[in-house]
């Protein structure tokens, strides 16, 4: 056997290119990223619906009253407190506190100020960047911005358990690879949890924000939790328990002047 001229042809087989497998494996694992794309997006559409659809899309305003419970460490503060809380999308937000609702603080874009009787002066750093980074991770955001970007990933990553209740869990990825991960109830579709992680600027540790959402009520035609719970890093920092819910409302056109709401509160005496 002349092995001269089988040379060629073996070096011939044995140099064909991998390419075309390797072409197959990435339209298999493309094909399986984007159908699994396609189930996170119908989760958080069946969320959407279960939360009021359209009535919950256009919501224009909201006014949440309720009692507020600390926590220090997990543990309870004594106490509760009063507190009324108005969000205009996309970001106009007013915090009342103390029955008198003598202390404001409004969060109006990506400023912060505190009213009292003694004027406004600028909310600290580190409580306004803790406040925008939540409105910056609501479900609200990851709805209507996040998931409206077409470079954002969603990712459905099965089922789990999150309060005793069967979820469906679905994380959004943003174009700067921030994410939200969303925990919705296997059979009302409606969210269960709300997670998010950041670094601290300054010791470079990862932080774990939850927020959990339970005891559900129809409100005008939306899904409205009456307890929300909040967790940093494994510990319960502030639970609210929701008295009263409306939406819509025709607010006076000073509602978000801080100036005029500054002008306006007194002293207690």
């Amino acid at each position: 056997m002349n092995f001269r001229r089988l040379l060629p042809g073996l070096l011939a087989v044995l140099l064909l290119p991998v390419a075309p497998l390797s072409l197959h494996s990435q339209a298999n694992g493309d094909q399986d990223a984007q159908k699994n794309a396609q189930q996170a997006r119908a989760a958080l559409d069946a969320m959407v619906t279960a939360m009021g659809g359209p009535a919950w899309l256009n919501m224009q305003n909201q006014m949440l009253e309720g009692q507020i419970a600390a926590f220090f460490h997990g543990s309870p503060d004594p106490g509760t407190t009063l507190l009324f809380e108005y969000h205009q999308w996309p970001d106009y937000d007013r915090i009342e506190a103390t029955k008198h609702r003598d202390v404001v603080e409004f969060y109006i874009g990506d400023k912060g100020w505190e009213v009292t009787y003694r004027g406004k002066r600028a909310i600290p750093q580190e409580t306004l960047d803790d406040f925008l980074r939540r409105r910056d991770h609501s479900i609200e955001v990851a709805v209507k911005k996040w998931m409206k970007d077409p470079n954002t990933i969603l990712i459905y990553e099965g089922e789990s358990l999150a309060e005793r209740h069967l979820a469906q869990k679905v994380t959004l990825i943003s174009p700067q690879n921030d994410s939200i991960t969303i925990l919705l109830d296997a059979q009302t579709h409606l969210p269960l949890q709300r997670i998010f992680e950041w670094r601290d600027p300054t010791y470079h540790d990862k932080n774990t924000e939850i927020e959990e959402y339970d005891d559900y009520h129809m409100v005008d035609g939306i899904a409205t939790p009456y307890t929300i719970t909040r967790l940093h890093n494994g510990d319960t920092v502030r639970q609210f328990y929701v008295t009263k819910v409306s939406y819509n409302q025709n607010l006076p056109s000073d509602f978000w002047d801080v100036d005029d709401a500054a002008h306006h509160i007194k002293k207690i005496k």
